[in-house]
């Protein structure tokens, strides 16, 4: 177990030797070996002493908080890696536009070919749906088209943009009217599907912050993404090839009605996944997400050594792990 996830209320944290343990009135309850865990994940009324996060940094793993009633999250990350001039030659390639450009087709297509091959998989076997799948997927491969062709960030966005817009046409055919997906949203979600991808999205951010920290690279700093004021710019970059994991799972979770509407309510105007549901989740999760961990590995090394001055590696479909169709696979392998 890499990961630890916690969402209960009540309960009280502390280290004893090499062991998590956990207690409620007083009691101790569950122990959890502090040795195989890379990160944990916070929600609810967990308590928690400075000196335990202390140790959890001390021994690189990533603590994950995920507060107040939508989930809004919060990240405490281990110690950097030591190297700091791999930070200076990043912002000095940052400031590259050939670079830069390089870098974010390098990542989009890899993301539009992902979400397109998921598309032709369905069409393969929801023959319902088939022509809508088959034709948001015809879309996409125009845009991606446009992608090799485009000759500045500003370009590249245009044709990530309309590929995005055919990916989520197709997509919503495979979920039930039940469900009322009709498209992406956010901030909040408002229907039970976007509820679970800005769910996944948010975890799969916070390990693409974990990861570049660990690599030596400042997450602020992006090559697609601009610098924003407050956002990780970078992990926003390296989450893109490995959106299809989150997307991929989350039309497991309702197809095979692990999630159903029942797991869901509305909260000031927001669709929230219960508790019941996130439990559901986070067991699922645990299954795709060390596929989706390697994979951002490899793409953080690539692009550490992309911006050293070694040869930018390129991910072939196969590479990608993309055949199988899993959400375990899903992204793994390649460069940037």
């Amino acid at each position: 177990m890499s990961t630890l996830y916690v969402d209960r209320k009540g309960v009280t944290l502390r280290l004893d030797g090499g062991t998590l343990v956990f207690e409620e009135g007083g009691s101790r309850v569950a122990t959890i070996p502090l040795a195989p865990l890379e990160r944990v994940v916070l929600r609810g009324d967990v308590t928690l002493s400075a000196g335990l996060l202390g140790k959890l940094g001390q021994a690189g793993i990533g603590v994950l908080v995920l507060s107040g009633r939508k989930g809004e999250p919060a990240l405490l990350m281990q110690r950097p890696h030591n190297d700091a001039r791999r930070r200076v030659m990043q912002w000095q390639r940052s400031q590259d536009n050939e670079f830069r450009l390089s870098v974010a087709r390098e990542l989009l297509k890899r993301k539009v070919g992902s979400q397109r091959r998921f598309l032709l998989e369905r069409a393969q076997e929801d023959l319902m749906h088939r022509y809508e799948l088959r034709t948001a997927a015809q879309r996409m491969e125009a845009a991606a088209q446009s992608l090799m062709e485009a000759q500045t960030l500003a370009a590249l966005r245009g044709a990530e943009g309309a590929a995005a817009q055919a990916f989520f046409m197709g997509f919503q055919t495979l979920f039930a009217p039940s469900l009322h997906f009709s498209g992406r949203n956010r901030r909040p979600p408002q229907d039970p599907v976007n509820a679970v991808l800005s769910l996944g999205y948010t975890l799969l951010h916070a390990e693409a912050v974990l990861q570049a920290h660990a690599m030596g690279l400042d997450p602020y700093v992006g090559f697609l993404h601009d610098l924003d004021y407050g956002r990780e710019s970078l992990a926003c970059d390296l989450v893109e090839p490995h959106r299809c994991g989150v997307e991929r799972l989350t039309w497991r979770l309702f197809r095979e009605r692990v999630l159903t509407v029942d797991h869901f309510s509305r909260v000031q105007g927001a669709c929230m996944l219960s508790k019941a549901g996130r439990q559901h989740f986070y067991r699922n999760w645990s299954a795709v997400a060390e596929g989706l961990r390697q994979s951002l590995r490899v793409s953080c090394a690539a692009l550490v050594a992309a911006i050293t001055g070694e040869t930018l590696s390129v991910a072939s479909s196969e590479q990608e792990g993309d055949h199988g169709g899993s959400e375990r696979a899903e992204g793994v392998g390649g460069g940037l």
